[in-house]
């Protein structure tokens, strides 16, 4: 999918269409997850900082994450892949690879020849493409080859919104100009590696040989890389990955009855866990500890996160309330921290940085909850937040979405994906006409009213800048 979380909120927010949309962690630390087109003239790109997002692209909307809108879109689009075949093997909410010889196309595929076949496999790209703009609104860039890693790269030279084939044959010319960071596997610190010894392109990694690439990377990485360097990759599509979780424990010599020891060694294991998760490419949803105490009884304690996360911070924090919880009289032998509920996603970690504001936003509001304690009544005390882009509704003016809050004030734009660009209104933090809402879907159900829908003829610039 093109701009896939941007095109969302372009697509529900008709104020929005053709301006630049960034959706991101709104907070002192917060970089950018999805940046629209329009954006990303401005030179605004993923995992940026948003405060130089903000510098870039001050005019943009800047959005906080709509994870349930998302992940509505995202089954309609999987729903389409699976028609196709059996075997759809995600990535992330807007991404995934599909083996087609699987699927009900398999067998004339496999019988076709090399034009027939070609012509076949264009033609259900095309209707793929067509089917998920009908449904969603929206665009998807089709990449089709011979394998996972070709039909990769051929989705990246289709964006936006087009659809590029690879012939079988063709993989070393389109490969071979690409820079080595091209190639799955090959992250910072590989392809520093690979230049202090003279290869920054695909071709040089193929020049180089299998040996010079084990030597420089380690006999599976080194070998694995130069397979791909001359596009060779046998990798399955693999639906439903099977793995369970990812996890790491240590048993101690002496057992640990010290409190503050117990968390620092719960941290270490932690960071030890997000690095194997980072290095198997996946995130998860679920922390558990282990804890097996001086008599050798076991207990796991886990909590579930509001989405899968590879965020060291919030991983670690959250294992070590686990261990906060846990009664280590006696003494414990050994500790374990794992992540399970996996995914493959890679665009999610818009939930670590949730989790982080809101935690900060949580000291704050303490914070400010214990100065204000003797003057006021409990109830003063309790405010209820409101992120840009959140979907709200009014008893009287209907569904809309905030454009942004503060100084004890929420502005709301009144409008549905699809009516026009609608009026904007301002309210108290507090009104209870006000609350919170799901999303609607982007394409109008049959048999919807009219009262659904919001008064077109907008009077503001749409920018939906947070407050």
């Amino acid at each position: 999918m093109d701009a896939f979380f941007a095109a969302v909120e372009q697509a529900a927010k008709p104020s929005l269409r053709g301006k630049p949309v960034i959706v991101g962690g709104l907070g002192g630390r917060g970089v950018v997850s999805t940046a629209s087109y329009e954006a990303r003239k401005f030179g605004v790109h993923s995992a940026l900082p948003m405060a130089q997002a903000r510098r870039l692209c001050p005019n943009a909307a800047f959005l906080a994450g709509r994870f349930e809108a998302y992940r509505q879109v995202s089954d309609t689009v999987m729903g389409l892949l699976r028609e196709l075949s059996p075997l759809v093997q995600p990535l992330s909410l807007d991404e995934a690879f599909v083996d087609l010889e699987a699927g009900p196309y398999g067998p004339v595929l496999a019988e076709a020849d090399h034009e027939t076949g070609e012509r076949l496999v264009l033609a259900l790209a095309e209707d793929l493409r067509a089917d998920i703009q009908r449904l969603t609104g929206l665009t998807g860039s089709v990449g089709a080859a011979g394998s996972k890693l070709m039909a990769k790269i051929a989705s990246e030279q289709a964006k936006p919104d087009g659809l590029v084939l690879i012939e079988p044959g063709q993989e070393r010319a389109v490969l071979g100009p690409l820079p080595v960071r091209a190639l799955p596997g090959i992250g910072p610190a590989t392809e520093q590696v690979l230049r202090r010894a003279g290869l920054s392109t695909v071709a040089d990694l193929a020049e180089a040989g299998e040996a010079e690439l084990v030597q420089l990377l380690g006999r599976a990485h080194g070998a694995g890389i130069h397979q791909m360097s001359i596009g060779l990759d046998e990798r399955p599509v693999v639906a439903d990955q099977d793995a369970k979780s990812v996890s790491v424990e240590d048993t101690y010599e002496v057992d640990l009855a010290d409190r503050e020891r117990v968390l620092r060694e719960v941290e270490a294991l932690a960071a030890r866990c997000v690095r194997r998760l980072r290095a198997a490419g996946r995130s998860g949803r679920t922390v558990v500890l282990k804890v097996r105490r001086f008599d050798f009884s076991t207990l796991t304690r886990s909590e579930t996160l509001g989405g899968p996360t590879d965020d060291e911070a919030v991983i670690t924090a959250t294992a070590r309330r686990l261990a906060e919880q846990v009664d280590i009289t006696g003494g414990v032998r050994l500790l374990g921290v794992g992540v399970a509920q996996l995914a493959d996603y890679t665009q999610e970690d818009l939930f670590a940085q949730a989790l982080r504001e809101e935690a900060e936003e949580h000291t704050a509001a303490a914070a400010e909850a214990a100065a204000v304690e003797s003057e006021e009544e409990p109830e003063a005390a309790v405010v209820r937040r409101w992120l840009p882009g959140q979907d709200v509704r009014h008893a009287e003016f209907g569904p809309g979405w905030v454009q942004g809050s503060g100084v004890g004030r929420v502005t709301v734009r009144f409008e549905t994906p699809w009516s026009g660009p609608g009026r904007v209104r301002t309210f108290a933090v507090d009104d209870p006409a006000l609350e919170p809402s799901r999303p609607l879907p982007l394409r109008r159900e049959e048999g919807a009213t009219s009262a659904e829908g919001a008064g077109s003829g907008g009077d503001g610039d749409g920018s939906g800048e947070g407050g």
